[in-house]
């Protein structure tokens, strides 16, 4: 599956599932723009990462939800690399509280993030993929997208909504060659777990009949393929990788 000479965007890839499917296009032969929007030291950690694998890859600072900022990323990326191949829509965030509790400002800001991000991302480098034929979009949803979670209203609607949006984009995307995926991790080892407490954390396991959390390589490993021209005949599916949560 060879990402060679093609030029992959991935938002929020400073860190986390991001990063590690930053990684792992940088590391067959992808050009990479680390998009982040605050963690600069983090970006260029993994810029390093991806040129002591023999890839190439540059850092974007930009807020997904801000056009101008976003406009300005595809304009970097093209002075570096060329016209985007491969966009994968990674950045998000989490505002979580019992829905009785949570404030408008709560629901719009991961809103905004999430959707809007994603809105913003995509219609800049439309043009992009579009005429690469063989061009990927792929959107990361959540598990919570589909199972819903306590105290993540917010999230799990912006997640699930991710899932028309997709199919949509697919159909459109369908005419010129390209295609439009989104990928659905359970719960991932990231920084974003460790702070829940060990309890909590063995009750989630106790309801994934593969009995472990996904580790980063597990989702970074099913976008590289959708990403490859391997996936060509793949478009409009949401793929789970959550150990079975479904079953």
């Amino acid at each position: 599956m060879s990402m060679e000479g093609r030029t992959c965007v991935v938002t929020g890839s400073a860190r986390g599932i991001g990063r590690g499917i930053a990684e792992h296009l940088g590391q067959e032969g992808a050009n990479v723009v680390i998009n982040y929007r605050s963690s600069e030291g983090a970006a260029h950690e993994a810029i390093a990462a991806i040129e002591d694998a023999g890839g190439e890859a540059v850092a974007a600072r930009a807020d997904v939800t801000d056009r101008d900022e976003v406009e300005a990323m595809r304009d970097l990326c093209h002075e570096a690399f060329g016209p985007v191949d491969v966009l994968v829509n990674n950045a998000g965030m989490t505002a979580d509280t019992q829905f009785a509790k949570m404030s408008r400002e709560e629901w719009d800001r991961v809103m905004d993030v999430n959707l809007g991000g994603m809105f913003n991302c995509t219609q800049t480098f439309y043009d992009d993929i579009w005429n690469a034929h063989e061009g990927r979009l792929i959107n990361i949803s959540s598990v919570v997208g589909k199972q819903g979670n306590f105290g993540q209203a917010n999230y799990a609607a912006a997640k699930s909504g991710m899932f028309g949006f997709t199919r949509t984009i697919a159909l459109e995307l369908a005419q010129g060659g390209s295609t439009a995926n989104c990928v659905a991790p359970g719960f991932t080892k990231t920084d974003m777990l460790e702070t829940v407490p060990e309890h909590v954390l063995e009750r989630i396991i106790s309801g994934i009949p593969l009995e472990r959390l996904a580790e980063i390589e597990d989702v970074a490993a099913v976008v590289r393929f959708l990403a490859s021209e391997d996936s060509s005949y793949v478009t409009g599916e949401v793929i789970d990788v959550n150990g079975g949560m479904d079953l």
